[in-house]
């Protein structure tokens, strides 16, 4: 780059270590180069070139949005300058407002992103200095489209299986109304920078899917960052007899909110589709195989359920911990966590006279926050005004729902097997696992040569 670039763009830079400026300054060549008009544009870029890079990964909605906000930054301001887009060209973009938009939204702070956030969110020939949160909205579907496309072109499903899955346009619309549900405008219905820059600092996911963004869209390549993982690894997973509830942005929702859920790969451990209608059957499969996820959905069309952070146990009292929550994902995704109000978080049961024989979670005997009957076909979501134990409003359709399928995925290593348990405890020195037999060597003055010597256990 030349010396006559801004102080602005020099500092930009130094966001970037030394290794990854070269990767920086070359994505405007390529751009240029392989726009194919770099005669035409000169030493800038054309929208036809920017769609020619990101067209593969964006919608061309999303592709002009980025377009706009690129001829709209000011390189001496280092940012969009509102209310004067009639005065730069609308068709052009320099080097220097590639690299602005590079750093801000590859490095940048939610300061430095929510002025590009606001002009990629304005309808085109807008220059206004505030959007609606319906504008919003509109702008975050388009992104989290991109995101899913990036996911699937690039090969980084780990397992998953969208042509299997429920339909991801209907995940990308609850996945932008529950980011945009976290904004919180002055006044009504109307969000300037101040409103965009909390919102972002607050909702972390919009900056993540903007890096990927300007990383994939703009092949940036920048060796020292990996790309995120956004989905956990699906495995042991029967394909050709599935067709899941689940799908890529429900994903993208659930994953952070279940304890090592990018890392721990899921399973399917129960299906109506592939397993029948059966309680005995989903039993069995809860009372082995670690955390769970159920997935509900009933008649009415809602889709719902909750997460159980270890394995179900049959026995007529409550069970789990904290970790447990229940969610929401059609008509709204939200997850609700405990409250701390009661520790009614698990609760598995069956074959006996005196207590309910079901599934539930949260609330209390009859009234649970989330309840399917042993006879499965039936079951309650009952909250009035809300769930004591999480807090959730009704999840079902109707407060006592018919069900109409259900999936149960394991969401984390599976446990050891009792036979493996007894093989290592097997291993051991009975000086190591039987305490009175060290106090009694200790007594007669005996020394335990094996203390100290042997490899420490994992935790």
């Amino acid at each position: 780059m030349g010396n006559t670039e801004s102080a602005v763009v020099q500092k930009r830079l130094t966001r970037f270590r030394p290794e990854e400026r070269p990767a920086i300054d070359g994505v405007f060549n390529k751009l240029v180069c392989g726009g194919g008009g770099s005669e035409a544009a000169g030493n800038a870029i054309t929208l036809q070139m920017l769609q020619s890079s990101m067209g593969s990964v964006a919608s061309d909605s999303l592709v002009r949005r980025v377009f706009r906000c690129l001829c709209s930054i000011d390189p001496d301001l280092a940012a969009p300058a509102f209310g004067k887009a009639d005065q730069r060209p609308a068709s052009l973009v320099t080097r220097e407002q590639l690299v602005i938009f590079l750093a801000d939204t590859l490095r940048g702070t939610a300061e430095e992103r929510a002025p590009l956030v606001l002009v990629m969110s304005q309808p085109p020939s807008s220059a206004a200095a505030a959007v609606t949160c319906g504008q919003v909205v509109e702008f975050v579907q388009d992104l989290i489209s991109a995101v899913v496309q990036i996911l699937t072109s690039r090969g980084r499903l780990d397992g998953w299986k969208p042509d299997k899955m429920a339909d991801s346009s209907v995940g990308v619309k609850l996945l932008a109304e529950n980011l945009c549900s976290e904004l919180k405008p002055a006044d009504p219905d109307s969000c300037d920078v101040s409103c965009l820059e909390d919102w972002i600092f607050r909702t972390p996911q919009v900056s993540l899917y903007l890096e990927m963004l300007a990383d994939e869209g703009l092949s940036v390549s920048l060796s020292s960052c990996p790309p995120p993982r956004l989905l956990p690894p699906c495995r042991e997973t029967p394909w050709n007899e599935l067709d899941s509830l689940l799908d890529v942005p429900t994903l993208m929702f659930l994953a952070p909110q279940v304890p090592d859920g990018y890392s721990a790969p899921w399973r399917l451990a129960f299906s109506t589709q592939v397993h029948g209608e059966s309680f005995t059957r989903m039993m069995a499969s809860l009372t082995r195989g670690g955390p769970s996820l159920l997935l509900l959905k009933d008649t009415k069309g809602h889709v719902f359920g909750g997460f159980a952070s270890h394995t179900w146990e049959l026995k007529p009292q409550f069970q789990g911990d904290s970790r447990c929550f229940l969610f929401s994902v059609v008509p709204t995704m939200r997850v609700y966590t405990a409250t701390g109000y009661n520790e009614h978080f698990m609760y598995l049961n069956q074959h006996q006279q005196t207590m309910p024989n079901g599934l539930g979670m949260g609330g209390q005997h009859e009234y649970f926050g989330l309840w399917l009957d042993s006879d499965f076909g039936r079951g309650h979501s009952r909250a009035r005004p809300k769930c004591t134990t999480y807090s959730s409003p009704q999840l079902s359709g109707d407060e006592d729902f018919t069900l109409d399928s259900m999936e149960v995925w394991h969401v984390g290593k599976p446990p050891k097997a009792e036979e493996e348990e007894e093989e290592e405890e097997g291993k051991k020195s009975i000086l190591f696992v039987d305490p009175e037999v060290q106090a009694l060597m200790e007594m007669t003055g005996k020394t335990l040569h094996s203390e100290g010597l042997r490899e420490p256990e994992d935790d």
